[in-house]
């Protein structure tokens, strides 16, 4: 495998994939439930997405926010550092901020040990842009928003790090959006350059890492760095797939041996508390019981689309799901290209849907909480 794959950069396999599953909008479901475990605290509740994709399950979270505390600000930050991933985020927002002014979002795409801080621990310089929104409509926003995609443009690019061999920004950058109109209430919540702090009430965690990454390397990189951003109170909430399901079927029936969920999440959950070190006392590690734990989505399809004895499932759901599998395991392109020579990879995907006459995964969470 090439050490400068990287999976979730495909843009047709993830794009199809989050068109035709549901993982968003469950995982958004999820997420939701944690604001019955917080108690946000003045001046805003504080919210980071460490991974925010193409912004579905933010917007949809954000909804629920909104619903729930519908006059307290909100501090959202993210990190993605796909440029395409940010445009598309953004342009979801502008009827958040006309549903709900007093929303602060600030985008980067610093990494993980950088970005709840919006700052550069090495001390390399960070293109800051602030920018006041004006009007009072979702379509006055939405212009503003459209005309920062030159500024995107150049400064959401990445480069292949020669001492990692993964990607990173070639400029880090953070990009923070607010009402104009609502900027003296603000004040306290619109984070400074060189000011900023974390102190997140609740952090999500979805899917931040390659499944084959060393589980040490998870920990160090992407779990402890998130858990040192929770103020006392907060919450991390993580996810991962899991495995076990019809998705992974499809992929064992043309690759016998794969199994890329080898991770559980007691084992990440163990290696977090071994980063933080002296640190871990101040947590509490909770990989949650089963029933609690672990939930599943869906791929979507027709009402009677699939059925066990129809042996003429539509050539397009059939490379629906195959690449929904294929995506979910992580399969990398030289692989996928191979398998597809032949029509056995779409016999197969054939075969598991008639079997169980539905497409499902696995996803497992668990949390992280500040207790000092």
């Amino acid at each position: 495998m090439k050490e400068d794959f990287r999976f979730y950069d495909n843009r047709q396999k993830y794009l199809m994939f989050v068109n035709t599953c549901s993982e968003k909008w469950v995982v958004a479901q999820r997420l939701a439930q944690e604001l019955d475990q917080i108690s946000p605290q003045p001046p805003a509740l504080r919210f980071f997405d460490a991974g925010v994709g193409d912004g579905t399950v933010l917007t949809r979270f954000l909804r629920v926010l909104h619903r729930r505390y519908e006059r307290l600000p909100f501090y959202i930050a993210a990190k993605e550092i796909s440029l395409e991933d940010i445009r598309l985020t953004l342009d979801k927002m502008p009827d958040r901020f006309f549903e709900h002014p007093e929303t602060v979002l600030a985008v980067t795409n610093l990494p993980y040990a950088d970005a709840p801080w919006l700052t550069s621990r090495k001390g390399a310089p960070v293109v800051w842009k602030s920018v006041a929104l004006e009007g009072a409509t979702a379509a006055d926003f939405e212009r503003q928003i459209h005309e920062l995609q030159d500024f995107l443009g150049e400064h959401w690019r990445t480069k292949v790090s020669e001492k990692s061999g993964v990607l990173v920004p070639e400029v880090p950058t953070v990009l923070v959006l607010y009402r104009k109109d609502c900027r003296f209430l603000l004040d306290a919540v619109i984070p400074r350059e060189g000011e900023a702090v974390a102190d997140f009430d609740l952090v999500l965690a979805s899917q931040p890492f390659r499944l084959r990454a060393e589980t040490r390397f998870k920990a160090a990189r992407v779990m402890a760095p998130m858990a040192r951003a929770l103020r006392v109170g907060g919450r991390l909430l993580g996810i991962h797939s899991a495995g076990g399901d019809p998705g992974l079927e499809i992929v064992q029936e043309v690759w016998p041996e794969e199994n890329p969920f080898t991770a559980h999440r007691r084992e990440l959950l163990d290696a977090t508390r071994e980063a933080l070190g002296e640190e871990a006392a101040n947590y509490t590690f909770d990989p949650l019981p089963d029933r609690e734990a672990l939930f599943r989505y869906h791929m979507h399809t027709l009402p009677d689309e699939i059925e066990a004895q129809d042996t003429r499932i539509g050539t397009s759901t059939l490379l629906a799901a195959w690449n929904a599998a294929t995506y979910v395991a992580q399969i990398e392109d030289e692989r996928l290209a191979e398998a597809m020579t032949s029509s056995a990879y779409l016999d197969a995907t054939r075969a598991v849907l008639q079997k169980h006459g539905a497409l499902w995964f696995n996803d497992e969470s668990y949390v992280v909480t500040r207790n000092g």
